[in-house]
């Protein structure tokens, strides 16, 4: 117990309001029952004056208000009776981490974690598993920094023994190496038998390795797996897919080893997936007949996913993936019941081929993408054409800023128009990253003629997506010269291409540089290139119904 009381560094006589509260209750209820044995101590506060009166509470009660503690206040009452100590010893929800244990620090924040931070993680954690028995846990989560400077693998096969025991529903091992060559962990598949495996419905595991053997069928109870940085191989993984029969969420980040990923049939329940940034993956099939959910982050793959799937999101950024053609030909015949797409792209192509199909059922597209200079944003329009029954398009685009003379003159004559085209269920339309460029004007327009129920129409100018209402400094995230130049001009674009095309029933919202953290006017004036005639802030700009 003294280990315990050192390795906290607080002073246990200032309590938090919410300990005081209880420990008055306990003092009161104890001197109250006085000969009952439960919360009686030989290192009793009697002379502690009482100020709360409370009834007189059963030991079980007492240890259920222990539990729902924080992990740095449970721990402070154990000082206070053997009782409270005992109820320690078996506290349920064992969060080890830096933010639990008080030992985030400013240098921390600005560097990273140090090393002095990682030395009192590891001595804390030791101290107090020291001093739990192992009963009673529910719920473990261990964070372990410089991964093995400051704690060895032998240490943490002791912990994880020690806690992990049958009963326990949630692991979340989260280990960060202080080098990539460092030899990794072996978990101990070994731990998850003998009954320490079947009550667990949570098992999350990071940079480490997992040799799943062909004996390990004892998860039938968990819920969800996530495996973060961990050296699992498609034989691996398939062998302990074939057991999990009450799986609802696998989530794969940066397992390298994985080439083929296959979910089988008897996963009835296997809801959503998740699989980023594991490089070397070339296939993903599945077979789980009630998959709703994908969710998808690296680079090009096969993918063969069922019909039951309703909500997907691709992001291939920084890969060379034209995701938004790669959707408008293989989706429609592979996923006919889709419902929500969301893709995010850093490479976008003019040329989208005739589609596979329509999307029969899909009620939502996002498009994220940044675009060369010259991309053509009104071939989109065929991709709105194969969505029938859309209703919600949000296009956020990205590009290289450059100069564009279109609105130093009246083009209205020369913009582009696809009659014929209806849309007649989309209702709410933004565009994020809204420029001057003719291609995205002649969208904007296309969709405010041929989206005949539409109700809003949203042209964000700002270019960024953290405002100073939102932020901790008080400030929205900065713009350059260029990007507050472009967004002038864009504002230009509007008043005089789109502004006269907004039916009365459209609520038509234009978003501006915020005037306090990035000053439009100012910059206006100081470079000079806008004539003063054309200087119009979008304040201006009626942001109500157009009349």
């Amino acid at each position: 117990m003294t280990d315990l009381l050192v390795c906290m560094e607080d002073n246990l006589c200032t309590f938090s309001p919410c300990i005081s509260f209880v420990l008055d209750g306990l003092m009161t209820s104890a001197a109250k029952r006085k000969g009952s044995p439960c919360l009686q101590d030989d290192n009793s506060r009697s002379d502690k004056k009482l100020r709360y009166s409370m009834p007189s509470l059963p030991e079980d009660i007492w240890h259920h208000i222990h539990s729902l503690l924080p992990l740095r206040d449970a721990a402070r009452t154990a000082c206070v009776s053997r009782t409270f100590l005992g109820f320690w010893r078996c506290y349920p929800n064992l969060t080890i981490t830096r933010e639990t244990l008080g030992l985030v620090r400013l240098e921390d924040e600005k560097d990273g974690m140090s090393y002095e931070t990682s030395c009192d993680l590891a001595t804390k954690i030791d101290h107090i598993l020291r001093n739990h028995s192992g009963t009673g846990v529910k719920a473990l989560k261990l964070e372990i920094n410089d991964f093995p400077v400051f704690c060895t693998y032998g240490d943490l096969d002791r912990w994880l023994h020690i806690a992990v025991r049958p009963g326990i529903e949630k692991l979340d091992l989260w280990l960060r190496p202080i080098l990539s060559a460092v030899s990794v962990y072996n978990f101990p598949c070994s731990l998850l038998l003998n009954g320490s495996g079947k009550s667990l419905r949570h098992l999350h595991l990071s940079s480490c390795t997992f040799r799943p053997t062909a004996g390990l069928d004892c998860l039938r109870s968990l819920t969800s797996l996530e495996l973060y940085e961990v050296r699992v191989t498609e034989d691996d993984l398939r062998c302990l897919l074939s057991s999990l029969v009450a799986l609802e969420e696998l989530r794969l980040v940066d397992c390298e080893e994985l080439i083929f990923l296959k979910i089988p049939s008897l996963l009835q329940r296997l809801s959503n997936l998740v699989v980023h940034d594991c490089e070397n993956l070339e296939v993903i099939e599945s077979k789980a007949p009630n998959l709703s959910g994908f969710e998808y982050m690296g680079p090009q793959v096969q993918l063969s996913l069922g019909d039951s799937l309703q909500d997907i999101y691709i992001n291939g950024s920084g890969r060379g993936w034209d995701i938004v053609h790669y959707a408008w030909a293989k989706l429609p015949c592979m996923v006919p019941n889709l419902e929500v797409l969301e893709i995010s792209t850093s490479y976008l192509s003019d040329t989208l081929v005739v589609p596979a199909g329509k999307f029969l059922h899909l009620r939502h597209l996002f498009i994220d993408g940044f675009c060369r200079p010259d991309y053509d944003h009104f071939s989109l329009v065929s991709f709105l054409d194969a969505c029938p029954y859309l209703e919600t398009f949000r296009l956020f685009v990205e590009h290289d800023f450059m100069e564009d003379e279109l609105v130093l003159g009246d083009f209205s004559h020369d913009l582009r128009q696809m009659p014929g085209h209806l849309h007649s269920n989309i209702k709410d339309v933004q565009i994020l990253g809204f420029y001057s460029t003719k291609s995205i004007i002649e969208l904007t327009c296309h969709i405010l003629e041929n989206a005949t129920s539409l109700e809003s129409l949203t042209l964000d100018t700002s270019y960024t997506a953290i405002l100073c209402s939102d932020s901790k400094n008080g400030k929205c995230l900065p713009m350059n010269r260029d990007m507050i130049m472009e967004a002038h001009k864009a504002l230009l674009a509007v008043k005089r291409y789109i502004l006269g095309k907004v039916p009365s029933s459209v609520e038509l919202k234009v978003v501006e540089p915020c005037s306090r953290c990035n000053d439009l006017e100012i910059l206006v004036q100081e470079r000079k290139l806008v004539e003063p005639a054309q200087s119009e802030s979008a304040q201006e700009f009626p942001l109500g119904k157009n009349k």
